[in-house]
């Protein structure tokens, strides 16, 4: 098929986070102001500078039967199961051996040369690596399992997704830290858009709460060590606020052509406006300051989209809940957009999932197309001393969700960046 710039529309959601174990009970969460933080409770937790996380609220293993569960890493574990929601929701039928047996929802049937799947993750299998070489060391070469090698590839969700529903356009898998899960979705978008599908899975995964990542990050001064008031330590915007809270889970959503959609009768969440990217060319690790990578990805982004700044009426921050990240986001927003972003309501949803690296941007996602159609911003909650800054550039939805304009059209974006200087910015409207 020629390039072509069709239209691109959200049918299906799915999600399994620190709020809930489906996308419902975690939107939920979001509009509550209710944190999914937790102290760690394994034994390795009691060395660790940074004792707290935020694990998902439902276990994969209460989901996925064990001998397949033992086959998957962690991470595809929460990519099948954020998938096969966002794939039920669509109103598609699961393949024979899905994650679920009897989950399937009554559906259309889907050329698989026309579906594809995109699902990223920041770091990958890095528990199934670390455990097995455990065993290596502990229990000899003839305990690692067979299965490692597929565990552990970054593509393994991607993968693992491809397969649940027959995806054969292509199945990809970006790799661009805590922006990973925002790309894989504007990849997919992009997918639809030139012609090489007209259904994509697409999202992001990630399961790095082990004592390796979290030392690490705990050592590099990049997490929040207030282990003594878990659900209050992700605190985006607030003066105190000393660093992210580590999070895992998934969140996936199924993107159409408007075509495809309409011709089958889908219900339609929202349109999948576009993406900007940029990279800071800065450091390895620190954003830039000014926000001028963030600016030239949301100037890419209306350069490349019909999309009407005034339109724009929420943005999911990236607002991990660093001194230096939190502020230089919300300059870039009030460089490129100026007066409009006055009426933009910023949420941190961080503040209450906390951070999940190469999963947030799924995650992210689907709470903000959730925003559009509720009409609903959640708030970022922990704020108990707003930053001068960010009070004075943009306007922060605290303590309480607030209503977004329920008549016309309206947008919103999702903002995600990464250790390396990758910035993704997306775009969702109301149809």
């Amino acid at each position: 098929m020629s390039s072509t710039n069709r239209t691109v529309v959200v049918t299906g959601i799915g999600a399994t986070t620190p709020l809930g174990g489906d996308a419902a009970s975690t939107w939920e969460g979001l509009v509550a102001g209710r944190s999914g933080v937790k102290p760690l409770e394994q034994d390795w937790a009691a060395d660790q500078a940074v004792r707290i996380a935020a694990p998902v609220a439902v276990e994969p293993t209460e989901i996925i039967p064990r001998p397949q569960a033992r086959r998957l890493d962690r991470s595809a574990q929460f990519a099948l199961i954020a998938a096969q929601e966002a794939w039920k929701d669509a109103g598609f039928e699961a393949k024979a051996g899905a994650v679920t047996s009897g989950a399937s929802a009554p559906g259309t049937s889907v050329d698989p040369d026309r579906l594809g799947a995109v699902i990223a993750s920041g770091i990958g299998g890095v528990t199934t690596l670390l455990d097995q070489y455990d065993v290596l060391k502990e229990k000899g070469v003839r305990r690692v399992s067979p299965h490692t090698v597929p565990m552990l590839m970054p593509n393994s969700p991607s993968a693992n997704v491809g397969l649940l529903v027959g995806a054969r356009a292509g199945v990809h898998t970006p790799v661009s830290a805590c922006a990973s899960g925002a790309e894989a979705i504007g990849y997919a978008i992009e997918m639809i858009r030139t012609g090489r599908a007209d259904i994509v899975v697409a999202g992001g995964t990630e399961a790095a709460i082990h004592p390796l990542p979290i030392a690490a990050f705990g050592n590099m001064m990049a997490m929040s060590k207030n282990n003594d008031d878990p659900q209050g330590a992700s605190r985006p915007y607030d003066v105190a606020r000393d660093g992210f809270v580590l999070g895992e889970g998934a969140g996936v959503i199924v993107l159409e052509s408007a075509e495809h959609a309409a011709a089958r009768g889908a219900r339609v969440y929202a349109e999948a406006v576009g993406q900007g990217i940029s990279a800071d060319a800065h450091d390895i690790v620190q954003p830039e300051p000014e926000g001028r990578g963030i600016s030239h990805a949301l100037q890419n982004l209306l350069e490349r989209t019909d999309l009407d700044p005034a339109e724009i009426v929420h943005v999911n921050a990236h607002a991990t809940s660093t001194p230096a990240g939190d502020i230089a986001e919300l300059k870039a927003l009030r460089k490129v957009f100026g007066d409009d972003a006055d009426h933009m309501a910023v949420s941190a949803t961080k503040s209450m999932t906390g951070h999940l690296l190469g999963g947030a941007g799924g995650v992210e996602t689907v709470a903000t197309v959730l925003a559009l159609y509720h009409r609903v911003a959640p708030p970022t909650i922990n704020i108990e001393n707003l930053d001068p800054e960010a009070e004075a550039t943009a306007d922060v939805v605290r303590g309480e969700a607030r209503k977004l304009p329920v008549e016309g059209r309206i947008a919103a974006l999702n903002d995600s960046f990464g250790f390396g200087g990758h910035n993704v910015v997306l775009a969702f409207r109301t149809v």
